[in-house]
């Protein structure tokens, strides 16, 4: 049995996805950089090039939540560079993950749920490109000008 569902739909969750991962990445940003990690432990930085939680919060924030709010603004406005901007997103999230496990060495639940909430924007933009074939309704064969 072959899954089908329509454009429309993954479009909108794509969209859901991206807002919160930028909702979330702000949090985290405001929780880091004013708050100074609100809570987590300084210790997780020994050893990493930073002696606050400022730096991590700011790029957490504005690059990570920035490239997010970015993808689903594009989305919503139906613009030409939306799905690429949702890749710089899902990417970027993935990426912080793996950095962020690399710099402060311990393991959170939350970091299996953000390698999981990037990893399906990838794969939602994978299928809105009309890259899985099959997949996605109402898509022609030009992919429907990138899933608008």
């Amino acid at each position: 049995m072959k899954l089908s569902v329509s454009a429309a739909l993954l479009r909108g969750i794509l969209i859901g996805l991206l807002l919160f991962g930028a909702v979330s990445a702000f949090a985290g940003g405001i929780l880091g950089a004013f708050l100074n990690g609100g809570g987590i432990p300084l210790t997780y930085l020994e050893g990493s090039p930073f002696s606050s939680y400022l730096v991590p919060g700011l790029v957490l924030g504005l690059i990570v939540g920035g490239t997010q709010l970015l993808g689903a603004i594009g989305l919503l406005r139906r613009a030409e560079w939306a799905l690429i901007a949702s890749v710089v997103a899902g990417f970027g999230m993935v990426i912080w993950i793996f950095v962020e496990i690399a710099v402060i060495r311990e393991y959170s639940a939350l970091q299996t749920v953000y390698f999981t909430l990037g990893s399906a924007q990838l794969i939602l933009v994978y299928a809105l490109l009309g890259l899985a074939p099959g997949m996605v309704r109402g898509l022609t064969p030009t992919r429907e000008r990138a899933a608008r």
